[in-house]
């Protein structure tokens, strides 16, 4: 038998979701560079971190990075 996951809080904020889908929508259009060589961002994953990390500046609720 499959076991339910409990339901609990959400992991992301309104602020994160607002902040990824503009970082998303500028890859898109090709206008999202990076914060350190200022290279154009083709990435998605790139583009989630950068909108991930501007949540986490604004004061959004975002988990905390994962230790590599």
């Amino acid at each position: 038998m499959a076991t339910k996951k409990k339901a609990g809080a959400k992991r992301y904020g309104k602020k994160a979701a607002q902040k990824v889908e503009r970082a998303m929508h500028e890859m898109k259009r090709g206008t999202l560079r990076s914060g350190g060589s200022g290279k154009k961002v083709t990435s998605r994953k790139q583009a989630i971190a950068i909108g991930l990390s501007e949540a986490r500046r604004a004061g959004g609720k975002v988990p905390k990075k994962r230790g590599s």
